[in-house]
């Protein structure tokens, strides 16, 4: 095997220089502490989320204030009333009254 025939390429001699990669991230604090309690920034982070998800939630059902739930109140009495004269309606249909 002779390096001078013509075609064959000679292997490179080449150094292999490591560039010096980003910097390491810094690492948030971690939730809860050695002995297992949660951090002031968790449980307040917890909070938070807790109210604005129910506050979410009332806006989605459309529950902001006494009339509205008056109003609900209402829709659930009318709810019950037309499902006890539907019960009466089914009976008398089946001769049971």
């Amino acid at each position: 095997m002779s390096a001078d025939k013509p075609g064959e390429q000679q292997p490179l001699d080449a150094e292999i220089v490591e560039t010096p990669g980003p910097p390491p991230a810094a690492l948030p604090e971690p939730d809860y502490s050695d002995n297992g309690a949660p951090s002031f920034d968790f449980v307040r982070d917890r909070i938070e989320k807790r109210y604005t998800t129910s506050v979410g939630a009332q806006e989605i059902a459309g529950i902001g204030g006494p009339e509205d739930l008056q109003s609900l109140d209402k829709k659930i009495a009318d709810r019950k009333e037309a499902a006890k004269d539907k019960l009466a309606e089914i009976r008398r249909a089946m001769g049971k009254e």
